[in-house]
């Protein structure tokens, strides 16, 4: 081994470990800018190495070059304006974009890397490993691709967050299944080559298409999550294939994390991920009627009334939800609930693992806000806490405080919730009584303790920190 080689496997070495340094900060919100600034420190440190390998080994030429600078520019040049001018409440498009990209690109790197070893031809002169690791790649990476697609597509609006199901999906499921596996059968054989490439590659771009669109919205956080997964896991295999340490790991640190996060998000919700991926949120279970809700009375109530309850509490709870990301109102909770703090209110918030639409996302969007870290709680440190809470203080969630959720038959049965139907007294803030993702009625409405505040989040939040800066004022 030369030197220059021993250089660029230790310098592989302190990428990766600043990888898993990285992703281990990540794992608190505290530090987890630091993880970010760590990750990709080492992301860029792989990049430049990965260039000097090229010019050392003097692989490509002068097109090359040009095509290699020309995506550089592209790429950073997109990346940069998405970082700065996406809001907060389109960040899990964004991120399901990234995964889309990421799965096929992947695939992309692996079949041309197995065209370079095997030939264009209809034979297959590849060793086993390499056959093995680029089907996986091309299927997950296809998967991953038009499954990324139609997430981001679905949480965009542009396509129905309703569940898509058509008659014999099942069947072309299958079918598609039976294709990849033939497929790999012909190539573990020898034959096929390219145009069972392609085959296998136009398959599994349909597999992703039949697993997500009979997904609901309500299920898209963990779909988000399983398919960052899945990008990983792709990513990791055309490393296999080009034989390239940094990359196996790179994407199996992607792979094995979004696998956990899935795991984590399907037990908050009490579901199986065989389950989501079968159907998602309404699509089998039968809907059993929800009592309390639909034409029930409700307890409408003031921005004096709310300002008048919460200035006088001991202890509030605030539960956000993905209203209060559509409206952008984080700053404005924030400025309430400081009011609230510098009058001694003890104040916290109730963090659901699937509230929002993408894991982590009332915790990323509070923190933009400049939330103290330690106000933000989990589900199971926050549940004990609503008995002796004066109000509970609800903007934009739905699902997450149903306490439909407790009853049999319908499509939220046994996911866990907040339980906010347990606090003193409760306030929702909401633009009207529509559904959530599920479609089920919420109970919580028309509870006699719950007053319903229908505003936008942001304005009426706004509204709410007038108030009770009047009342102050008027106190004194």
């Amino acid at each position: 081994m030369s030197t220059f080689d021993t250089v660029v496997r230790l310098i592989y070495l302190v990428v990766a470990g600043l990888l898993v340094l990285g992703l281990h900060l990540m794992n608190s919100p505290v530090t987890a800018r630091n993880g970010e600034r760590l990750s990709a420190a080492g992301m860029t440190g792989a990049v430049l190495t990965t260039v000097a390998v090229i010019v050392h080994e003097s692989s490509i030429d002068a097109t090359g070059w040009s095509v290699l600078a020309a995506g550089a520019l592209v790429g950073s040049a997109l990346g940069f304006r998405f970082a700065r001018t996406v809001p907060m409440t389109a960040m899990p498009q964004l991120v399901s974009l990234f995964n889309a990209v990421g799965g096929g690109a992947a695939a992309v790197v692996g079949v041309s890397e197995f065209l370079r070893v095997a030939g264009v031809g209809t034979s297959v002169h590849a060793p086993l490993h390499t056959i093995i690791a680029t089907v996986l790649d091309l299927l997950i990476g296809g998967v991953t691709f038009t499954g990324s697609l139609v997430a981001a597509g679905k949480l965009q609006g542009t396509i129905s967050g309703q569940p898509l199901v058509f008659p014999g999906a099942r069947v072309v499921t299958i079918s598609l299944s039976a294709v990849v596996l033939a497929g790999f059968g012909l190539l573990l054989a020898g034959i096929g080559g390219l145009p069972v490439l392609m085959v296998i590659a136009a398959a599994s771009l349909i597999l992703g298409l039949t697993m997500v669109l009979p997904i609901g919205g309500a299920d898209m956080p963990v779909v988000i999550s399983l398919l960052n997964a899945f990008t990983g896991t792709a990513v990791a295999m055309a490393g296999f294939v080009i034989d390239n340490t940094l990359l196996i790991i790179a994407g199996a640190l992607v792979g094995a994390s979004g696998a956990i996060l899935t795991k984590l998000m399907a037990d908050a919700m009490n579901r199986s991920i065989p389950k989501i991926i079968a159907g998602g949120f309404g699509t089998g279970d039968a809907q059993a009627a929800v009592s309390g809700g639909g034409d029930a009375s409700v307890r409408e109530v003031s921005a004096d009334d709310v300002a008048i309850q919460l200035a006088y509490a001991s202890k509030v709870i605030v539960v956000p939800g993905y209203g209060l990301a559509a409206a952008q109102a984080q700053h404005e909770v924030r400025d309430l609930t400081k009011l609230l703090e510098d009058r001694g209110v003890e104040v916290s918030y109730a963090i659901h693992p699937v509230a929002g639409r993408m894991p982590g996302h009332m915790n990323v969007l509070l923190a933009e806000a400049s939330v103290p870290y330690d106000q933000l709680k989990e589900m199971e440190e926050i549940n004990p806490d609503f008995p002796r809470a004066d109000v509970a203080l609800v903007v934009g969630a739905n699902d997450v405080v149903n306490p439909a959720a407790r009853e049999p038959g319908n499509a939220i049965s046994g996911m866990p919730i907040l339980d906010v139907d347990k606090a003193q007294s409760v306030i929702v803030i909401k633009r009207s009584m529509g559904h959530g993702y599920a479609g089920l009625d919420n109970p919580l409405y028309t509870d006699p303790k719950t007053g319903m505040f229908f505003a936008d989040a942001k304005a009426g939040l706004a509204e709410i920190t007038a108030a009770v800066k009047s009342l102050v004022g008027q106190a004194a």
